[in-house]
């Protein structure tokens, strides 16, 4: 008898509401735009077709919301998982623009010592350590279907360099890991066989906010 083919999907949620543009984290309070509330509908869609056993979610708010459609659409309970959140940032709450107060000023940078790490935040290591560990319990959990883990865009972006054996240590501005994005990991047994990745909703990508959670 051939190994199950499971496959275990990490997406990124939708565009958050976010008028002061703050680099968020884990803060609460950050609930998705009408625009992101459109691209957890097209996740909804998206999925609608699979075979899926299960939606897990982050306890944060905008991850909640992106994740609902999809276990609606299945008639499944929302399943939370802290171990899939936002990663740890130092920044959190500091604007994305000019001025003070902002990521982009000069006495913050101190925390920019090392990106290995990388310093201003969670060790990228943990990060994996953490939704791997998720991504292996769903996988030996419902073999031979597919669950869906909503998460966020670095957690979700580490987790993918790790699988496909490339170095965690990158540039932010090239991650592929676009809002309400899929990261799909398919395994053979227990053994990945491939890394998929899609963009559902990307004609309503045009004139989102880019600001990332971390």
């Amino acid at each position: 008898m051939s190994a199950p083919r499971t496959t275990v999907h990490l997406v990124r949620h939708g565009e958050v509401f976010n008028p002061d543009r703050v680099l968020y984290g884990r803060l609460p309070g950050f609930r998705l735009s009408e625009r992101g509330q459109a691209m957890a509908t097209r996740l909804g869609e998206f999925f609608a077709d699979r075979d899926v056993a299960s939606v897990t979610a982050s306890p944060l708010q905008r991850a909640q919301e992106t994740a609902a459609p999809i276990a609606r659409t299945h008639g499944l309970p929302l399943g939370t998982e802290p171990r899939i959140i936002e990663a740890g940032n130092r920044f959190e709450g500091h604007r994305v623009t000019e001025g003070r107060g902002s990521i982009r000023d000069p006495r913050v940078w101190p925390r920019l010592w090392n990106p290995v790490q990388p310093s201003w935040g969670e060790p990228y290591e943990q990060q994996v350590a953490r939704v791997s560990a998720v991504v292996r319990d769903a996988r030996d959990t419902f073999p031979g279907r597919e669950s869906v883990l909503v998460s966020h865009q670095l957690p979700v972006w580490v987790t993918r360099l790790r699988a496909e054996g490339r170095p965690l240590v990158h540039d932010p501005r090239k991650r592929q890991c676009a809002l309400a994005s899929v990261t799909s990991l398919e395994f053979s047994g227990r053994t990945l066989v491939s890394v998929a990745y899609t963009e559902p909703a990307a004609d309503l990508l045009i004139g989102a906010d880019p600001v990332p959670g971390a």
